[in-house]
This record gives C-alpha cells, sequence and structure tokens, in this order.
C-alpha cells in the first residue's frame, strides 16, 4: 500500500476482467465476446470520417453524442431526451451508481449477478444488500418487495444466463412505485424481451444495453441507457462533471453503422441463438447440467467432475472458459457461445477429458 493512497483507494476490491492471454491458436470462450465480425458498414463509417477530414480527429467530438442518441431513439421508437450513452455499459453503471442509486438505503442486487456491481459500490461508498437467487438460480421479483435505494441487476442474469420475463420486471417496477430500479441488458438480444417497451410506462425504470455484445462492438466500448428524462438528466449532471465528452468520433459513428444494420444484427445473433442449443445439447449429452440461457453463453457443472480441474485440462488444449471461484457456483463454468467450429472443438476436448 502506498503511502499516497486515499483512504477510499486502500479499502477497494477491484473488478477482475476476464483474461485477455496471447497465445497463439487459442479458443477463447471466456469473455462473453461476439464471435462473428461487426457490421461491414461500422468500418465503412469508420474510415469515411477519416477520409473526410482526419485532422478532424485534433477537435473535440459532439460533447452529447446526438447523431448516436438520434439512432438509438429511432431504433427503440423513443425520442432522444429519453437517451444516454458512454464508453461501454460499464462506465453508465457508474454513473448511475452515483446518479440514482446512491441513497440513505440500502440498493439491492441477487447475490450471484455481475461483480462489477459490489464494486462500484465500494467505490461510491453505495450500501447495498444481495438478495439471494432461489434454488433454481433464477431471480423471484417478490423477494424485492422491501424497503430499498434502488433496485439492480442483469437480464439475462450473469453469469447465470437465466431470464427474469417482461411481466415479473413489471411486476417489479409496481412493487417499487419509489425506487429506480435498473435492468441491465447486456445479453437480453440472445433470447429475451427487452424492458425497453416499458419505459413510457413506469418513470422509475432504467434499461442500460452495451454494443459490445450482440453488435461486435467490445472494442469500440459504446453503451447506453433509457429511461426517463429525469432519469437521463441525473446521468447528464454526473457525466458532465466527470468527463463530458465521453465517446469519441470514431465511436459514434461506427456505433450508428451498426444500429442501422439491423439484417447484420438479425443474422449474427440468430447464428449464435442456434450455435447455443447446440452446444447446450451436447454438453447434456455428456452428463453436465445446463442452466437454462438467454445469454451468449452457458452456465454448466459436471455432478463427478470438479470446475476448476475441468477449467484446467482445457487450458491444456488451449480452450479458456470462464471459471468463478465463487459460493453457490464453484463448479459451475462459464462457456462463452463461440463459432460452430469452436464449439465442436470444445466438446471433443471436454469428451476426451472426461474420458
Amino acid at each position: 500500500m502506498s503511502r499516497f493512497w486515499s483512504k477510499v483507494v486502500g479499502t477497494l476490491t477491484p473488478y477482475v476482467p476476464g483474461e485477455q492471454p496471447k497465445i497463439a491458436n487459442l479458443i477463447k470462450l471466456n469473455t462473453n465476446e461476439n464471435p462473428y465480425p461487426p457490421s461491414p458498414r461500422v468500418l465503412e463509417a469508420i474510415q469515411d470520417e477519416l477520409g473526410a477530414d482526419a485532422a478532424r480527429l485534433r477537435l473535440y467530438p459532439d460533447p452529447n453524442a446526438d447523431l448516436l442518441k438520434g439512432t438509438i431513439a429511432r431504433t427503440y421508437g423513443l425520442t432522444a431526451d429519453k437517451v444516454f450513452v458512454g464508453n461501454g455499459s460499464d462506465e453508465v453503471l457508474a454513473h448511475v451508481f452515483m446518479a440514482l442509486l446512491k441513497h440513505e438505503r440500502r440498493v439491492l442486487f441477487p447475490d450471484i449477478t455481475y461483480s462489477f456491481y459490489p464494486v462500484y459500490c465500494g467505490l461510491y461508498d453505495v450500501d447495498y444488500r444481495t438478495v439471494p437467487l432461489a434454488d433454481d438460480f433464477t431471480i423471484n421479483p417478490a423477494d424485492y418487495a422491501q424497503p430499498n435505494g434502488g433496485i439492480i441487476f442483469p437480464n439475462p442474469n450473469a453469469p447465470t444466463g437465466c431470464l427474469l420475463a417482461a411481466d415479473a420486471i413489471e411486476q417489479m417496477l409496481k412493487a417499487n412505485p419509489d425506487s429506480v430500479v435498473v435492468v441491465d441488458e447486456a445479453y437480453v438480444d440472445f433470447g429475451g424481451k427487452s424492458a425497453i417497451s416499458l419505459v413510457d410506462r413506469y418513470d422509475n425504470l432504467l434499461v442500460v444495453h452495451t454494443l459490445s455484445k450482440s453488435r461486435s462492438l467490445a472494442g469500440l466500448r459504446v453503451g447506453f441507457a433509457v429511461g426517463d428524462p429525469a432519469l437521463i438528466e441525473a446521468l447528464e449532471r454526473v457525466k458532465n462533471s466527470f468527463n463530458s465528452y465521453p465517446l469519441d468520433r470514431l465511436a459514434i459513428v461506427g456505433a450508428v453503422a451498426a444500429l442501422e444494420d439491423s439484417g447484420h444484427f438479425e443474422q449474427s445473433r440468430q447464428a449464435i441463438i442456434a450455435s447455443r442449443d447446440t452446444l447446450t445439447a451436447a454438453l447434456t449429452q455428456l452428463g453436465f447440467e445446463v442452466l437454462p440461457s438467454a445469454a451468449n453463453f452457458i452456465f454448466a457443472r459436471h455432478p463427478q467432475y470438479d470446475a476448476a480441474q475441468l477449467a484446467q485440462a482445457l487450458r491444456e488444449k488451449n480452450i479458456i472458459v470462464r471459471h468463478f471461484k465463487l459460493p453457490r457456483i464453484d463448479q459451475f463454468l462459464r462457456i462463452t457461445v463461440g463459432t460452430d467450429a469452436e464449439c465442436t472443438a470444445l466438446i471433443a476436448a471436454l469428451r476426451n477429458i472426461l474420458r
């Protein structure tokens, strides 16, 4: 510990991102990246932005990213004053914790969920309480009908992949009219119905999205939130006190192009859904218990083999999956849905290991 650290730094337990190893011929199924490239229009838009006048890179981008906000609004049938954008959904979520979840009462989120949530609570001094998932690893909306300073959860949940139905989310919104309910929809495009359709009816709903997963833009870092204008204003106030130019020129035009190419989006997500179903069936045949997934990953355990040992055995075969050394889920592996060829190689490796 450095003597120059502030008091809060010494108490933080930072988020640990998925490993990004530099190994040749690696099958990387540990960070839920899309196995397919983004829309060709993304590269065209970036090249056009540079080709028109590369000298513009010396100028700041539009601080409001109005072009992108307008595109998001049109995509989801909203007005632009209900849209907030940031550097990936992680930055958007950071502003959410500061702007909307820092209250006297505790914020609620599942005990098994995105591990960045407690990190933000530590960073911004937000008190929280975890709500246990049911025995089948699903969220029970009734468990959140208790005093709170806000509710946040991913849907589908991460790392389980389990989906909460839209009517259950609406039940939660009705039961908590004086609290913000934040639905983190990083993976919803792979099998769920977005809660964005409820935004016009509930002023306490904020929905957070990312273009990293279903739009294959993890390298550009673009995220957004949709909600009542009052919620968006709170996020803008925090953003403009922290970083008034969050998205660069290339990210803005690239994101717009990705959102506008609905055909490419639909093709790639359907390919991942089909591969997920095939992979789930193959793992089940090998004796794995696989939780129902609406995400671009699956969560599985084998009753006769230790998860950490399986992960290590796969690594020795140049296949990386994610293992969490956490209560209740330490015998599960989270496996990103890769290409069909990658999934086939994974199954072949597991079949060999289990023998």
